[in-house]
């Protein structure tokens, strides 16, 4: 999380959305922050009794009149992304989510956020898409709030903010969760969150527990057990989207599959290694996806396009966290056909999120 409080609109041009009928694609936005009042009244007044250092951090930083007006105000929201040609922002709950509270009232605190959301949609249908948030402490619950969120209010996808209690999905207790997603075909977005007490302690120094390094660390290591342990095996539909360049995945492909097939042919294997059917690498490329947030660099993208395929990398902003004018302005003039750009800003999220045309 990056604590960014100054105006989105200072030094943009207004730019009018574009329909997304007309020659140019929509340019849609799919990690974009969303938070209600009664979430950050909640997370605020919990966060001085957490054991999380980045739960205390996240509230004094969502808790800025700034920025809680952009994760609270449809009106604020707007008018930032007019100003920068944004035509719609797939919206979700902001880390560290319902995740950080007891079962029961997270349960309750995600069906109201969900309701919000939807909303929101409603409202306004060509601006926004929405990712439903889930308690997956009570994964029963989470898995029945999915078939509610999904089938019932119309929600586009699943919002998991990386790890519950030091906890993840690799665990066939959430396993629940998992076939709810597939059963609904709703993607589900693992966003970052503060590395787990168990974690922590490396990260403790030098604010390296934020964005700086411990959320792609902590997401990243997220990421790794469902593929280590074999997840994708066993729910070879299910579709996961990772942030911030895929948290750096795509640049270990060798060395993962490298390792993980000379390690198997010993005799004697670590303990816990799973034999999996494919190469570590190939349930990235076929269960996974790369969003951009807040890796505004040509070569990053570029990379991640040769090593994921155009068809599983989507813009995104990380607003409010992140500057609209900086991404907007990067994806404007990356060195990407026409035809690629189409797909990374609008075409790829509109299939996986099954956003209307």
């Amino acid at each position: 999380m990056v604590d960014k409080d100054k105006q989105e609109s200072s030094g943009a041009s207004p730019a009018k959305p574009s329909s997304g009928g007309g020659s140019k694609p929509r340019m849609i936005a799919i990690e974009e922050a969303f938070a209600t009042r009664e979430f950050l009244d909640h997370l605020l007044k919990s966060a001085a009794s957490s054991p999380y250092e980045g739960v205390r951090y996240a509230a004094m930083v969502m808790s800025r009149p700034a920025v809680a007006d952009r994760l609270t105000s449809i009106d604020v929201r707007l008018a930032d992304m007019d100003a920068h040609g944004v035509d719609m922002h797939v919206v979700a709950l902001s880390s560290p989510g319902v995740q950080v509270f007891e079962p029961k009232f997270a349960t309750a605190l995600a069906t109201k956020v969900n309701d919000e959301l939807a909303g929101w949609k409603r409202k306004y249908p060509k601006r926004f898409a929405c990712l439903a948030a889930i308690a997956p402490q009570d994964p029963k619950a989470a898995a029945e709030e999915i078939d509610r969120a999904i089938g019932d209010l119309g929600l586009n996808g699943i919002i998991i903010n990386s790890h519950t209690n030091g906890e993840f999905l690799d665990d066939p207790k959430f396993w629940p969760i998992l076939e709810a997603a597939v059963k609904h075909r709703a993607a589900i977005y693992l966003h970052p969150t503060f590395p787990s007490p168990a974690m922590v302690k490396p990260y403790e120094r030098y604010g390296m527990h934020g964005a700086v390094w411990g959320f792609a660390a902590e997401c990243g290591l997220h990421a790794m057990r469902m593929v280590l342990g074999g997840v994708f095996d066993h729910f070879p539909e299910l579709q996961i989207v990772l942030g911030h360049g895929a948290e750096g995945l795509p640049y270990w492909f060798y060395r993962m599959d490298l390792v993980h097939t000379a390690t198997m042919a010993f005799a004697s294997q670590p303990p816990g290694m799973v034999h999996l059917k494919r190469k570590p690498s190939e349930y990235v490329k076929s269960n996974i996806h790369l969003a951009t947030s807040g890796m505004c660099w040509d070569d990053v993208l570029l990379f991640g396009i040769k090593a994921m395929g155009v068809e599983r990398v989507m813009f995104a902003i990380d607003y409010p966290y992140e500057s609209s004018k900086v991404a907007a302005d990067f994806i404007r003039n990356a060195p990407l056909s026409e035809k690629d750009r189409a797909l990374v800003l609008s075409g790829n999220a509109e299939r996986l999120f099954k956003i209307a045309t």
